[in-house]
């Protein structure tokens, strides 16, 4: 009996945290890519911009890569687009016109990356890219055109649905198309990956419509101006604000680089809607009293360059916050920035404004499927197996339990993590022993990769702990120390009241030297640098129990 071929399944992203998303198909000599985004840093990652995939197992497989698909628009889709397509060898991407504008405008924003091939698709789209047959469906998510992906490979049918929710009442979209999604389960699908960031919020996702309906209260009791901070890709919330605020009689200033772009694009391509006169430049919030104005900007991450923080530091050309100002938070803490929000409200508390937030009415719901719409995605695809994607290791295990709950036996369910190399046919998905290069790409600034973990670590240390730099001169003829070491303490202690601690490692730092060039040899300064660290290092810890990060410097003159 001939072994039967396996499809490779394999994760640069996506499976140990929210971001990041790229997934691979490799049938034979052709490749395939779902996804190409961004995560952004975590609280002990300091200097990071953000994190893309590590891209090193396709380095010398660009030629087989038949096409890029990306589901929406989000960053964590297509946010490592400017810094890997080059490196991937520019293959085409194929996308939705929304999405495929934000890629475009922030492609402008790296002069060095290359031109992108996008290919425009829809809903209705069939495409073929080598041996993979690929079809589209509308999913609702908080950004239009959201597609799930249909693929027919050599296997089987495969259903990857991107980021999705069900919401039957949505704000400029449409719902998902349920009768599109059964029909594409009647033809039988072998593996669903869904979409696991919601797994452990019980029920089903809140309704746009509600979240409309939540922010009417605070346009109809606010007396004085609306300042509204949300996501610039949550269209449909940008919508719901123009909506309410033509129902007030107010006028939407709109204001952030990123806000004004989406804005814009989203009006160009009919997923914005507003009656002429509605939508304001920023400086025109002079021109209109107080209760007939909407500020619409970013910065609800507590971002020190968005448009918020400028208003609160007083730094914004028009808006400064004022008693009586209603502002908004219509968007989710990104985990890591809970302690910068909080700042963010207490500073504006403080001002005289009145703070609104998620966590004190539902002005805001995620993109993603709940429980209960989780079991339904399930139960209307129907697969043989099934892998959870999209989510931390806990939302995937979970995710892989509410399948089990429906029907799917345990067998069937693929949770793995990034880098693992699954395979799959028609009787099996299971783990290859090979694993392939799945760790952090870090940005930082122009740098791509050029910050690892030894980098990290020092400037983790320097953080906790600060930096003691000691320079000593020696005379190249005798080896001894001419003068004192100079010290230079930066974040560890204050030197003018450290007096006989610097004294002392003084004192360490010539014994140390003088040791090393007491034998009339040729002296290796690496060493007796890397002598003076240890040991300087460890006499710091015995005296403050703070290890700084020690740089000797020793000069020959």
């Amino acid at each position: 009996m001939t072994k039967q071929k396996s499809l490779r399944v394999i994760p640069l992203g996506g499976l140990e945290g929210i971001g990041r998303n790229m997934m691979l198909f490799e049938y034979d000599d052709d490749i395939i890519i779902i996804d190409m985004g961004l995560q952004f840093p975590e609280e002990d990652m300091p200097g990071i911009d953000y994190i893309i995939p590590n891209t090193a197992y396709l380095k010398d497989k660009r030629d087989r890569i038949k096409g890029v698909i990306i589901t929406h628009g989000h960053l964590d889709h297509i946010g490592a687009i400017p810094h890997s397509m080059s490196r991937l060898g520019n293959p085409p991407i194929y996308t939705a016109p929304l999405t495929a504008g934000i890629i475009e405008k922030r492609q402008i924003d790296f002069p060095g990356a290359p031109k992108l091939d996008i290919h425009l698709i829809n809903k209705d789209s069939k495409i073929k890219l080598g041996c993979f047959k690929i079809e589209f469906f509308h999913v609702n998510h908080n950004i239009p055109d959201g597609l799930g992906v249909v693929i027919d490979t050599p296997v089987g049918r495969i259903v990857h649905t991107g980021d999705f929710k069900f919401d039957h009442s949505p704000i400029g979209d449409k719902p998902a198309d349920i009768s599109r999604i059964t029909e594409v389960a009647n033809g039988g699908v072998l593996t669903l990956m869904s979409d696991s960031t919601g797994a452990e919020k019980p029920g089903h996702s809140i309704s746009e419509k509600e979240i409309q309906d939540n922010l009417e209260v605070i346009f109809r009791e606010a007396k004085g101006r609306i300042i509204v901070s949300t996501f610039a890709s949550l269209i449909s919330r940008l919508q719901e604000i123009i909506n309410l605020a033509e129902k007030y009689d107010r006028k939407v200033m709109v204001d952030g680089y990123s806000m004004k772009a989406n804005v814009e694009l989203a009006k160009k391509l009919k997923h914005l809607h507003a009656q002429p006169g509605t939508l304001q430049k920023i400086n025109a919030v002079k021109d209109y009293p107080d209760d007939k104005i909407v500020v619409l900007c970013t910065g609800s991450q507590g971002e020190s360059n968005a448009v918020l923080m400028r208003i609160i530091n007083r730094e914004h050309r028009f808006v400064r916050t004022q008693k009586g100002d209603a502002v908004v938070f219509s968007s989710s803490s990104v985990p890591g920035n809970e302690r910068s929000v909080q700042n963010l409200k207490d500073v504006l508390w403080q001002q005289g404004a009145r703070v609104y937030h998620y966590q004190m009415m539902d002005i805001h719901a995620g993109g993603h499927a709940q429980v209960e719409d989780l079991k339904m995605m399930i139960n209307l695809i129907r697969p043989k197996f099934f892998f959870p994607i999209h989510g931390n290791f806990y939302m995937l295990k979970l995710h892989g339990e509410i399948a089990e709950s429906v029907g799917i036996p345990a067998k069937n369910i693929m949770v793995t993590n990034n880098g693992s190399v699954v395979l799959l046919n028609q009787n099996s998905i299971r783990l290859s022993k090979e694993r392939v290069p799945a760790n952090y790409v870090m940005v930082d600034g122009l740098g791509v990769g050029d910050v690892g973990q030894v980098v990290l670590k020092d400037r983790q240390a320097m953080a906790e702990d600060g930096m003691f730099v000691i320079i000593a001169i020696v005379d190249r003829k005798t080896g001894q120390v001419r003068g004192e070491p100079d010290i230079i303490s930066r974040g560890f202690v204050y030197l003018r009241e450290n007096k006989e601690l610097l004294d002392q490692t003084r004192d360490k730092v010539k014994t140390i030297i003088k040791q090393a060039t007491s034998e009339k040899q040729r002296t290796s300064w690496t060493n007796v640098k890397d002598n003076i660290r240890d040991k300087v290092s460890q006499f710091l810890y015995t005296k403050t129990q703070r290890r700084p990060m020690v740089l000797p410097v020793v000069i020959e003159i």
